[in-house]
């Protein structure tokens, strides 16, 4: 974690890390999955992670630049294409999904505060579904 960072969470008293802090400072998580940031900082994260995005992109272009000679098997590639990012999403919907209910679903004993800070992560995630 940056010296600005933790200065910033001091000053507002908050002390305890989620995972999306750690994740944050550490500027990627292992396998693929996405950086994903304090959802009261930053809202608007992608969804998927720079590499994903990266790689999607240039699938695409190569499907696209094959339809001049292939233009029925581009239209498979791309049909192929849809059903990865779809399929990421979902992996990356499910790992996000997994972290939320870790944060708050330990104990019967889950303070208010923590319940509040759970919804708003779940808010920041929905949003940035809907933002696809």
């Amino acid at each position: 974690m940056t010296p600005q960072v933790l200065d910033t969470r001091e000053g507002r008293g908050d002390n305890r890390l989620s995972t999306a802090d750690l994740v944050a400072a550490n500027g990627t998580s292992s396998g693929s999955t996405p950086v994903l940031a304090n959802a009261a900082q930053e809202p608007n994260v992608p969804l998927f992670a720079q590499n994903d995005t990266q790689d999607f992109r240039s699938r695409w272009e190569k499907t696209q630049i094959g339809f001049v000679d292939e233009p029925r098997k581009a239209v498979e590639q791309a049909d192929e294409l849809v059903a990865s990012a779809i399929k990421r999403l979902a992996e990356v919907f499910a790992t996000e999904r997994q972290k939320l209910e870790a944060e708050w679903d330990k104990t019967e004993n889950v303070s208010t505060e923590e319940l509040r800070v759970a919804l708003r992560r779940y808010r920041s995630f929905f949003d940035r579904l809907l933002s696809v």
